[in-house]
């Protein structure tokens, strides 16, 4: 399954939607080197870079909550700081099991839980920062 940026997903801030984009593009990157039965050492580099640019994106989001005085941030970090641990243990799972079917939909699955955070709760941030700049 490819992952893009629809406009459902779209928040509208410029810096948000392009790592989410970026996002999408390292997830989808990583899933076709696991299909291609690519080497360990490039599903590896895949793997490390979508956690690492998973932890970016969340220091990013949050840098933005607290410039803004954004009212949903301790639940918002929350959410980051979980997510961090679970996308930390999939991409582990896929690893160790060299990119089986159950490890790759362990993954799909966290894509999905980022994806409705996408949807519902930075789409509420991005309109609430939206709203302060004005």
């Amino acid at each position: 399954m490819k992952y893009e940026l629809t406009k459902d997903l779209e928040t509208g801030n410029a810096l948000i939607d392009s790592e989410h984009r970026e996002l999408f593009r390292m997830v989808n990157n990583l899933q076709d080197a696991c299909a291609k039965g690519q080497g360990r050492s490039q599903v590896e580099t895949a793997a490390k870079f979508l956690v690492d640019y998973v932890k970016k994106h969340f220091r990013d989001e949050q840098n933005l909550q607290t410039s803004v005085n954004y009212p949903g941030y301790p639940a918002h970090k929350k959410f980051h700081e979980d997510y961090i641990r679970q996308i930390e243990g999939g991409a582990d799972k896929i690893l160790a099991s060299n990119a089986d079917i159950a490890s790759l939909a362990e993954l799909n699955k966290l894509i999905g839980i980022l994806v409705a955070h996408i949807r519902i709760e930075d789409r509420k941030l991005a309109s609430y920062v939206s709203r302060y700049n004005k």
